[in-house]
């Protein structure tokens, strides 16, 4: 949040009238963007909220692979790419669609968490707020009704920050420029295996 200090400055001195914030679920952020922005609406970005869904998937798939028996475990490894991979990118020529439908008839807590993820993507997709809102309640209870930690969790998260994920109904923004342009940095760093001179890196960017 202290890297935000010079932003806000500069903020204040263009007199900019910001209406809505796209952020992550980092409460330093939210708490920062609260001070400084109390009239704003947060919008929670679904890329972010994605991704901490496949981290709870990820750690699931962890912790049930830790618990198999030798069978399930050799039918469970190298499936983590392919559990968070949206089923419309699995890759037939690799048979990914065969191999995760064979980890999931062996599995049925990953079952429960896969396709709670795959669900969770279409919350973006509805017609409007008004179908957006039901739609979020009923992952969260079916999340919870799981009983699985990670799942719960999960459900306890998007109900606490449900207004600001709902809010994407309202104002249809992202990080998703931000994230490309941090990455555009992180290619200039790599290719040039580090800048020494803060100056000119600063420059390159």
């Amino acid at each position: 949040a202290e890297a935000l200090d010079p932003f806000w400055k500069r903020l204040k001195s263009a007199r900019a009238r910001i209406e809505a914030v796209a952020i992550d679920m980092s409460q330093a952020y939210v708490n920062a963007v609260r001070a400084h922005l109390p009239q704003a609406t947060l919008v929670f970005d679904h890329f972010h909220v994605v991704k901490l869904m496949n981290d709870k998937l990820a750690d699931l798939r962890r912790d049930l692979q830790r618990q198999a028996n030798a069978q399930k475990k050799e039918v469970l490894k190298g499936t983590r790419w392919l559990l968070l991979k949206a089923s419309k990118n699995l890759n037939e020529a690799r048979n990914e669609a065969e191999r995760l439908d064979a980890a999931l008839e062996l599995n049925a807590p990953l079952a429960a968490a896969y396709y709670l993820k795959e669900d969770l993507r279409q919350l973006w997709s509805q017609p409007d707020k008004e179908c957006a809102t039901p739609f979020l309640e009923g992952w969260i209870e079916r999340a919870r009704a799981t009983g699985l930690r990670q799942l719960v969790q999960m459900s306890n998260t998007l109900s606490l920050y449900r207004a600001g994920i709902l809010a994407y109904y309202d104002v249809p923004i992202s990080t998703g420029p931000l994230e490309g342009t941090n990455n555009k940095i992180k290619t200039l760093q790599r290719q040039a295996y580090g800048y020494r001179d803060q100056e000119f890196f600063r420059l390159r960017i």
